[in-house]
């Protein structure tokens, strides 16, 4: 049985920025006491209330008042009182009234997800949005400031002219193959028990606190369920006692997303938990191949807050990266750990001619509301990733590019960026893999200059977790291996997943089974960049193979048709390897308009 998703829910969550913003909007409009941190009492508010603020300034309320050195000293005072705790405590107060009115979320989440995020977020609000650098260039004029908060902005290229480019073959029959397991998204939930309500109200069930489904109605399953649940540790363990004991691995990527999604009750220490326990168990079954791990957007708390390296104290996200260095040690290198201490992302030499790139694409998130401060290079991570490559092209090697979220969904300028790398670099990068949407998809790049020619493809993996309505499952890449010149492209991949129907029956156990090939299933001779340029073309035309691609795309558990602008989303989703693109997606459909197309796109995203 299927249950109804909760795909409205968790997008309302997550906006978080909007939440908060709305209570400041409540604030200023409707009229808080702020504390100054000399204890004097001053009713700061805006609209009616900037009517007893201005005259204590010495003018009478209209927006024609507002003047540059009015602008910046009121904002200047509000970034003073945001300071102090108790208007904290006041901003978050109204915060929790705004979230349990609309409903946004049950009132014990609201309360918890608000108090987690309070803290943080006004601090990226003082250093961005309410800087009276910028607000005030954005309310009085580019006179009184510089409003570049999400700006355009570039890299730096080296002068060194791009190699030509060598059309990709396949390796003579009897080459070297290396396969390479690939995890994402696990989201173990140390809360999960089976027999609770798979549909409760929180925004992730099957736990503790969940309560009982009510009569006649069936409970969470022993392995995990179809409903906004993640999975209990048990069947994260089966999983990987079923990969010790089958086929050999030469590698295994893993690209984040550990702890579960209760995002409004975590603290440090349980993340801490999550990823050494998840860490532990992979050394215990799998501890015999190398394991080269990226970081998701769960892994921090709150969640998708990752500050830049120039954001120092408590606020900074050295607890999580020295974690990580720490439960990592044995599989990186010490460069590695290196940069993995700073920024969250490194590089490493794991085969003959085939080099790692593990970035952390936290600094690229639209969720990441530190971004506001300075989201030009976060970290200088692209930059550095520039100099890899250029240094992998002169020696020879091919890079494997790893990370969490896929770049077409990332911020404008960083995703554009990106895809400006991916064209320059298209010789040296051997392939692109990352997770976090949970679904079985991809990611097309095309040359810059037409959009046409296939230079690249984003493989994006789906989750363990079963979050939500899904069936657990895995990755495992066919890569050209070792020996000189080669590739190091994946030339055919499989999908395995655990079918819960039949896993959870009375007397049933878990049986990990082969979902689907990719060359078999889509009847393609080989997976390079142009084949799955053209599976799109045929999708167009042949629905059925469409609906069949639908259906792996959910890990083989939808009983939905995806059909006119569904369907054309999902071909504008495969063809978007950059943000914010609609000349990636014009040739698909003339009757549905990029805008709508935009809008369902956004819809989806779960995490």
């Amino acid at each position: 049985m299927q249950r109804k998703g909760r795909m409205a829910y968790f997008p309302k969550l997550n906006m978080h920025l909007v939440v908060m913003l709305l209570s400041f909007t409540c604030l200023t409009v409707w009229g808080y006491p702020l504390q100054s941190p000399v204890g004097q009492q001053r009713t700061i508010v805006m609209g009616p209330a900037l009517e007893s603020l201005l005259p204590w300034m010495g003018t009478e309320f209209s927006w024609k008042n507002l003047s540059c050195p009015l602008c910046k000293i009121l904002f200047t005072a509000i970034d003073i009182a945001l300071k102090v705790e108790k208007n904290l405590d006041r901003v978050a107060d109204v915060a929790t009234k705004v979230c349990i009115t609309l409903k946004l979320a049950d009132v014990k989440v609201c309360n918890l997800v608000i108090q987690l995020f309070k803290k943080d977020m006004i601090s990226a609000w003082i250093y961005s949005v309410l800087k009276p650098s910028e607000i005030c260039a954005l309310l009085v004029g580019n006179s009184c400031g510089h409003w570049d908060i999400y700006s355009d902005w570039n890299v730096t290229m080296p002068n060194t002219p791009k190699p030509p480019v060598i059309p990709p073959k396949p390796p003579h029959p009897g080459s070297p193959k290396n396969k390479v397991l690939f995890l994402t998204d696990i989201h173990w939930d140390k809360d999960y028990l089976p027999g609770s309500n798979p549909d409760c109200k929180d925004p992730l069930c099957c736990r503790k606190g969940s309560g009982f489904p009510h009569k006649g109605h069936r409970g969470a399953g022993h392995w995990g369920e179809y409903a906004s649940c993640d999975l209990p540790l048990h069947t994260i363990e089966n999983l990987l006692q079923h990969l010790s004991n089958s086929d050999t691995f030469d590698m295994l990527y893993w690209t984040g997303d550990i702890p579960a999604h209760n995002i409004w009750q975590q603290t440090r220490a349980d993340q801490v938990l999550a990823l050494t326990t998840i860490t532990n168990l992979i050394k215990k079954y799998l501890g015999h191949i190398p394991v080269y791990p990226a970081i998701g957007n769960h892994e921090s708390t709150p969640v998708n807050s990752f500050p830049p390296p120039y954001i120092h104290g408590n606020q900074s996200s050295s607890w999580l990266y020295d974690a990580m260095a720490d439960a990592w040690e044995n599989w990186l290198t010490t460069e590695a750990l290196s940069t993995l201490r700073k920024g969250g992302f490194y590089t490493q030499l794991v085969r003959p001619g085939l080099r790692l790139v593990s970035l952390n694409m936290n600094f690229c998130s639209r969720e990441n509301f530190w971004l506001m401060i300075n989201a030009t290079d976060p970290a200088g991570q692209l930059q550095w990733l520039i100099s890899v490559l250029q240094a992998a092209e002169e020696s020879k090697e091919k890079v494997h590019i790893i990370g969490h979220i896929p770049p077409g969904l990332c911020i404008k300028s960083w995703s554009w960026n990106y895809y400006h790398i991916v064209n320059r670099y298209e010789s040296t990068i051997a392939g692109q893999f990352f997770g976090h949407t949970h679904y079985d998809e991809f990611q097309m790049f095309y040359d810059e200059e037409t959009l046409t020619r296939p230079v690249s493809v984003a493989f994006i993996c789906p989750s363990v977790t079963t979050f939500i309505n899904l069936n657990p499952g895995y990755r495992v890449y066919d890569i050209d291996g070792d020996y000189p010149e080669s590739s190091h492209m994946v030339l055919d991949y499989e999908t395995h997943i655990l079918n819960l129907t039949e896993a959870n029956r009375p007397g049933g156990s878990p049986k990990w089974t082969l979902l689907y090939r990719a060359r078999e299933a889509f009847g393609m001779e080989t997976v390079f960049p142009a084949d799955w340029k053209e599976l799109i073309q045929t999708f167009l035309k042949d629905d059925r193979l469409f609906q069949k691609f639908w259906y792996l795309y959910h890990k083989g558990h939808t009983s939905e048709v995806c059909q006119n602008a569904c369907k054309m989303t999902t071909l504008c989703t495969l063809e978007s390897g950059r943000s914010d693109d609609p000349q990636l997606c014009k040739h698909l459909s003339k009757e549905i308009a990029y805008k709508e197309i935009h809008q369902i796109r956004r819809q989806r995203e779960l995490c």
